[in-house]
């Protein structure tokens, strides 16, 4: 894997208060590997907003972790079969989120990482929606193999 990436983050939400409408980014960002886990980097802009938010992701043996620092702040940790509880920190205030992963699927070749994630997620002890998250990094720059 290439230090610069591609991200390209895809998420869906199911629940009584969601529309279930896909949301799909794609950004550039950096990859490295320390202490045989799998770090990206990338900055997020959010709609209507001028400060950047941080992010990292953290991949390692079926756990992923995504940390946000900026606009909202969180440490979100994806396990399977494991709840964690984490504060989700906006602008507005504070809410307690809980994540309830079902599923973290990870498939890693030289270049490529695909990241799989289906939970349940929780605000303030309430069920908010069903969620399935996918995530591509690719490294940037390496051509895609042809199948002829």
């Amino acid at each position: 894997m290439t230090k610069e990436v591609i991200i390209t983050i895809c998420g869906l939400q199911n629940g009584p208060e969601t529309d279930g409408e896909p949301i799909e980014m794609i950004v550039s960002g950096e990859y490295f590997l320390k202490n045989n886990k799998h770090y990206i980097l990338y900055d997020e802009v959010m709609e209507g907003e001028e400060r950047v938010t941080k992010n990292r992701i953290k991949i390692s043996n079926g756990h992923m972790e995504l940390t946000k620092h900026g606009v909202v702040n969180v440490n979100m940790i994806f396990e399977e079969n494991v709840k964690n509880i984490t504060q989700y920190v906006t602008p507005y205030g504070s809410l307690s989120m809980g994540i309830d992963a079902k599923k973290v699927a990870i498939h890693e070749s030289e270049n490529e990482i695909d990241i799989a994630v289906e939970y349940g997620m929780e605000m303030n002890d309430e069920f908010v929606a069903d969620c399935n998250i996918s995530i591509n990094i690719k490294s940037k720059g390496i051509a895609p193999i042809s199948l002829m």
